[in-house]
């Protein structure tokens, strides 16, 4: 039986037996596995479905949110690939519906430093900010700056959480992982739920 329709035929019976975040993050491990030989990015569509639905395990994502729930979608204007990821995440993410009942909003945002993106978190009221490829020579210092702020971050790249953004997702060991930051996660007031956590590899 080929790879990919094993993938497929085990995705649907997590989704039989109620697994719908593990068949999501499957079918998105599948793909990226099909497209990695061409040193490609994951599908943007599934990327976007799996971080819209790990909003909702966030127990402050409510709260956070309020009644519209404003996603940074940021990029840096002089990297190809980064304007091109946040476009498409942009045009991915609009058409899912509202996220744990909140409608939401999403907005590209060009990055002029770590300080300043801070600053602009608390001014947009922004619940999640989400980064493309083209900043792992930033990561560090978005962590120190956005320490204390209640927001989540996560990123395509599954470098970035290591080094502090909170949320990404990977392959470990030959199995469909969630990386989650946990220390980060809760200086930024991110509270995940157990059940989304065993899935993740965890780093403090």
């Amino acid at each position: 039986m080929p790879m990919a329709h094993r993938w497929r035929r085990l995705a649907r019976v997590l989704t039989l037996r109620g697994g719908a975040l593990l068949s999501t993050l499957i079918a998105l491990v599948m793909i990226s596995e099909l497209v990695r030989a061409d040193d490609q990015l994951v599908p943007i569509q599934l990327e976007a479905q799996l971080f819209a639905k790990v909003l909702t395990y966030d127990r402050n994502f409510p709260e956070r949110a309020g009644q519209l729930a404003r996603v940074l979608l940021v990029m840096k204007k002089d990297h190809a690939d980064s304007v091109r990821v946040a476009s498409q995440m942009q045009s991915a993410l609009r058409p899912i519906p509202p996220i744990g009942g909140i409608p939401h909003e999403e907005i590209v945002v060009a990055f002029d430093g770590a300080v300043a993106l801070a600053e602009l978190v608390k001014a947009s009221g922004a619940a999640a900010v989400f980064f493309g490829p083209g900043f792992d020579d930033d990561v560090d210092g978005i962590k120190t700056a956005l320490d204390g702020h209640d927001v989540l971050t996560a990123g395509s790249v599954p470098e970035y959480v290591p080094h502090g953004i909170v949320l990404g997702f990977d392959i470990v060991s030959g199995s469909p992982k969630l990386l989650v930051h946990l220390t980060q996660a809760k200086r930024q007031h991110v509270s995940l739920r157990a059940d989304l956590l065993r899935l993740a590899r965890v780093f403090e």
